[in-house]
């Protein structure tokens, strides 16, 4: 169970990039999931990774951005550290964008449910999942460090807070 409580914050933390907003989100998804105590084990899970997405996109408000307020900027690493990492990558990324990478790529949710819960196009869901893949890429090729993003997160997120 506390692998399951660590991979549902690191969701929340990875949605907000906020650490309170994180705790929040996760609290009051999981109030919602005591709920499914008595339901069957792996489907609770998904339905509280769903409630944890949804009371994060209520608190964040991610959306797209119009075409006039479009800019590319790849994400850069602080000067002190000279180094970057995946979760400063991933928390680099606008809320749109963040949200988008988290929800298809790392949860694996398809383009029609991610429109569906961010209330938004098809069309911005994949433009939104292109660019933050290639902000991603810039900023790992930058480095010449490797990128392993999916798969790699939750074991990440472990290790991360021991």
């Amino acid at each position: 169970m506390t692998d399951e409580m660590n991979s549902l914050y690191l969701l929340s933390f990875l949605l907000t990039a906020d650490l309170d907003k994180a705790g929040q989100c996760l609290f009051s998804g999981m109030g919602e999931y005591e709920e499914e105590i008595g339901v069957f084990m792996a489907r609770a899970r998904a339905r509280a990774r769903r409630t944890i997405l949804k009371h994060a996109i209520w608190m964040i408000t991610p959306a797209p951005e119009r075409a006039d307020e479009f800019s590319f900027t790849p994400f850069r690493p602080s000067a002190a550290s000279g180094a970057i990492n995946l979760f400063e990558a991933i928390l680099g990324l606008n809320a749109f964008e963040r949200f988008v990478y988290v929800m298809s790529v790392l949860e694996k949710q398809s383009d029609d449910e991610c429109s569906t819960l961010l209330r938004c196009s098809r069309r911005d869901v994949i433009v939104a999942r292109a660019l933050a893949l290639e902000r991603l890429a810039t900023a790992y090729n930058t480095y010449n460090q490797p990128v392993e993003a999916v798969g790699a997160w939750p074991a990440m997120f472990a290790s991360h807070c021991a």
